[in-house]
């Protein structure tokens, strides 16, 4: 049997059950509710359609009779868990149907019984339904729900003490009545004491839900300011992020990251954080949860690290956990390789398939882009070319167009990644190496390939009539659109045909309904990139702006339109909050929605149709079965029908007189009084004040013959206004040559300003240099001083050993040979010192040149830096000269030491 039949047979035996609650038709209804437990489709009950939604509501109702059979009740609360698994039925069976009402009025019922399996069942999917959702307070059976709640909670070695916690952690959540409802009750302190010695318990689940259920009630009271002192604060940290780590379950991990992101809402705590000093250590072990197979732990450690991302010091320690070089990171975040683990994590949620989890993807994504905004202003910018290597396949992969038309859901979840994609791109094209990494992989094609198949999806052709903005695929794909063409227009220098496309798609006409879409949107980021957008195309020769305009202007008559008849539109939730004034009929949430009265008869029609549906698929079954489903169904139909024309009366008296239309037009009503009493007095200052109008009358015919002159003159000049528009033109076009002249003069300033910094370093090294040259110098002069008084010396010496000399002569006059040549060489040895004593004079003029070198080079200090490898060539023949000198000097020491072989002349250099 396919689902339509079923649930056909399942909503014969709830009316069947209705009228004779037997035990033969309790029996057949239970066999359906297993039927309809063994069907796949859950998203079924998560449409509008009237069967599946006609269905509910009548489970709904019997679960709610107190007069209903308990297994039966078992079964359909079963069921309805079973459906709660899917999302958007947990959403449905909220909000649409009023289960959380029903729910709480079965253990209102079932109060004095506690023990009962129904009352366990109902809480556990009380606490399925209510998680992350608010409830209004006004709601029926609420209050009985909370005292119910608070008892079991307060028993010693209750079952049901954990449900309850978690139930009372949803419903304090978020929710400011429920808590003053709590906090005015008598035995609030006593329930505060219960809740503070839960916080010792041994499971880690009882810990989370006590600690939930006390930042909701106390966060800004004297016990909350004592709870989450700077003393204990340290403590909780680490309790939450044991908890998160090594917690019991999901279920845990749940809470206890919802409890986190709460706490970081209050500045003093989210500081005491900051200054926790095993963060570090915890967010490092957070991010290892990434790695975990389960894809719910997931998406709630992303939630969580996108809470840090609100604090700016966790965002720069959480970038730098991500980002940071190994030896930088947390010694425990990881092992030393090239990219870090977490962002491979980060990298393998973005890439999941369509058919996985929504949430994670949406969310890692969503993650990347916070941590792309804060590292390209970090210095962990020169780590991330490597990062961005291993991403970009990933965000380009996003911007694929499908090759296969996908479903609305799927669709939808497309259009939702390629617009997170596209938001990590425009974040790399705000630096410049970033930037060209991203030109480099990006194609003008795939950019336009996406925007065809935007503007070929569905939600573009929906014209003037149902608007872009009640459409959330719509919003999506409009978002998709501008900032495909905001990226276009960022990289369209740098990649090859992208300008061309990117003016081409911007006289396409399909772009008028994402740009008056954006234009009249209430959120600042789309007004802005339409405003951008507009700004590229408005000098383009064939930019429909006419047609923008005229798209605009619908889009605000219909905004107008819809604010007129916003009664008809009245969300679900505020219809909770009235009291009901129908009847037993009207509980069904289908009559109940938020549409017009006529469309709430266009629906019976559906229904009754539907019904004869039911009449017409019922052939292959006996004729005396036939006959007495027929005599069942004409009878269901009678009493139907009269059920329905009660229910129409029942609905126009309501539309007519019910509290919900009283409570949203009573302020319109006092407006309207006020409004008329101003009439009425401006009525009566009218009458007064009508001659002195007619001789103002007189007096604006000639202010009007004035206003002609001046029209005529702003005519005139205006046409100069049209003569500057075009230099404006021409000027615009001058313009962005000097940007681009100004971007390239700022590159070359950036690396002059490096280029100078080294040089002012080497200039620097060689002040100290030259400085260094001036003490040798110094130090060479003193020894030449020396010098030059020890050659006096030796002169001296010289002179007395030549009179000695003479003297010795008559001794040696027996050996004349020897003498002879001893005066050969004493010719020769005078020879050659008196060409030493010249080289000695020509030394001697030398230093002088030197010490006025030396001294120019003292006044000329500022010109060293570029004369210095000239004073270095310099000074390296001065030394020259020394060695020569010094050779000179040892060799009047050897010739001193031969002449006179009796005494010895000892000479120290």
């Amino acid at each position: 049997m396919d689902a339509t039949s079923c649930l056909k047979s399942l909503l014969l035996a709830i009316n069947q059950y209705k009228n004779n609650k037997s035990v033969s038709n309790a029996t057949q209804l239970q066999r359906q509710l297993d039927v309809i437990s063994g069907l796949k489709s859950t998203r079924l009950f998560s449409s509008n359609q009237v069967l599946p939604s006609e269905c509910l509501s009548c489970l709904i109702e019997l679960a709610g009779d107190p007069n209903t059979n308990t297994s039966l009740t078992l079964k359909i609360i079963g069921l309805l868990s079973h459906l709660a698994s899917e999302e958007e039925t947990r959403e449905a069976l909220h909000t649409s149907y009023s289960l959380t009402s029903a729910l709480a009025s079965v253990i209102h019922c079932n109060s004095s019984t506690p023990s009962e399996p129904v009352v366990l069942q109902c809480i556990q999917l009380l606490q399925r339904i209510t998680y992350n959702v608010r409830v209004f307070h006004s709601s029926a059976n609420i209050d009985e729900l909370l005292t119910f709640l608070m008892y079991h909670i307060q028993s010693p070695d209750d079952e049901l003490t954990m449900p309850c916690l978690g139930l009372m952690a949803n419903l304090c959540r978020h929710n400011m009545s429920v808590q003053a409802h709590i906090k005015s009750l008598n035995n609030v302190k006593g329930f505060y004491r219960t809740l503070i010695s839960f916080l010792a318990h041994n499971r880690l689940t009882v810990v989370v839900f006590a600690l939930s259920i006390l930042t909701s009630l106390t966060i800004n009271e004297e016990v909350g300011e004592k709870l989450f002192h700077a003393k204990n604060i340290h403590q909780t940290f680490q309790l939450i992020f044991n908890i998160i780590v090594n917690g019991d379950g999901t279920l845990t991990r749940k809470y206890a990251v919802d409890l986190l992101v709460d706490l970081l809402k209050n500045p003093k705590i989210s500081d005491y954080l900051t200054r926790y000093e095993h963060f570090n250590l915890c967010l490092s072990q957070v991010l290892g949860l990434l790695h975990g197979k389960d894809p719910d732990s997931a998406a709630k450690v992303l939630e969580l690290l996108i809470s840090f991302c609100s604090v700016a010091s966790l965002r720069r320690l959480l970038c730098q956990a991500l980002f940071a070089p190994p030896s930088v990171r947390a010694p425990s975040s990881g092992k030393n390789n090239k990219t870090p683990e977490p962002v491979i994590a980060l990298i393998h949620c973005s890439s999941l398939p369509l058919e996985g989890p929504e949430n994670s993807t949406l969310q890692a994504l969503e993650l990347l882009k916070e941590m792309l905004e804060e590292a390209i202003d970090s210095p962990c910018c020169s780590t991330m070319h490597q990062f961005v290597d291993l991403l970009l396949p990933v965000l380009l992969d996003l911007l694929q167009t499908p090759g296969q038309i996908l479903d609305e859901s799927l669709a939808k979840k497309k259009c939702a990644r390629t617009s997170r994609a596209i938001d990590i791109l425009l974040v790399l094209c705000g630096d410049e190496s970033l930037k060209f990494q991203v030109s480099e992989k990006l194609t003008a094609r795939a950019c336009v390939s996406q925007l065809e198949f935007q503007f070929s999806s569905s939600w573009m052709d929906v014209g003037f009539v149902n608007p872009v903005a009640d459409s959330d695929h719509g919003q999506v794909g409009a978002d998709v659109v501008l900032k495909t063409l905001d990226l276009m227009s960022k990289i369209k220098q740098f990649v090859p045909n992208m300008e061309t496309s990117f003016y081409k798609m911007l006289q396409d006409q399909r772009l008028i309904t994402p740009l008056s879409f954006a234009l009249t949107s209430d959120l600042r980021h789309r007004v802005e990139a339409a405003l951008r957008i507009v700004f590229e195309a408005a000098p383009l020769p064939d930019f429909p702006a006419i047609m923008l305009g005229e798209s605009i202007a619908a889009n605000n008559a219909y905004r107008l339109q819809e604010a007129q008849y916003s009664i008809s539109r009245t969300p679900a939730h505020e219809l909770h909050e009235q009291p009901s004034t129908l009847g037993k009929g009207c509980s069904s949430p289908h009559y109940t929605s938020n549409s017009p009265q006529r469309s709430n008869i266009q629906n019976l029609i559906e229904k009754l149709q539907a019904g004869v549906e039911l009449k017409e698929e019922i052939k292959d079954v006996r004729v005396s079965e036939l006959m007495d489903v027929y005599e069942q169904k004409i009878s269901a139909l009678a009493s139907k029908e009269g059920r329905l024309q009660d229910l129409l009366e029942a609905k126009a008296l309501a539309l007519a007189q019910a509290d919900r239309l009283i409570a949203q037009y009573r302020c319109q009503r006092a407006q309207a009084e006020a409004e008329a009493r101003k009439l009425a007095a401006l009525l009566k200052d009218a009458e007064r004040n009508n001659e002195e109008l007619g001789a103002l009358l007189k007096s604006q015919q000639l202010e009007s013959e004035r206003a002609k002159t001046d029209i005529q003159q702003l005519f005139n000049h205006n046409r100069k206004l049209q003569a500057v528009a075009e230099e404006h033109e021409s000027l615009k076009g001058s313009f962005t040559e000097v940007v681009q002249k100004l971007d390239a003069s700022e590159k070359q300033l950036k690396e002059l300003q490096v280029s100078h910094n080294s040089l002012s370093k080497q200039a620097e090294a060689l002040k100290k240099h030259n400085e260094n040259v001036k003490l040798q110098h110094d130090k060479t002069m003193a020894q030449l001083t020396e010098m030059e008084d020890k050659r006096k010396q030796l002169s001296r010496e010289i002179q007395e050993k030549e009179s000695r000399i003479s003297n010795l002569q008559q001794k040696i006059r027996i050996q004349e040979e020897k003498t002879k040549q001893q005066e050969k060489e004493k010719d020769e040895m005078e020879e050659t010192i008196e060409i030493l004593r010249k080289e000695l004079s020509k030394t001697e003029l030398a230093r002088k040149e030197l010490s006025i070198k030396a001294s120019s080079l003292e006044i000329q200090m500022s010109q060293m830096e570029v004369r210095l490898e000239e004073k270095e060539a310099v000074i390296k023949s001065q030394r020259e000269e020394m060695n020569k000198h010094s050779h000179m000097i040892a060799m009047i020491h050897s010739l001193s030491s031969g002449k006179l072989k009796t005494d010895t002349v000892n000479l120290s250099l």
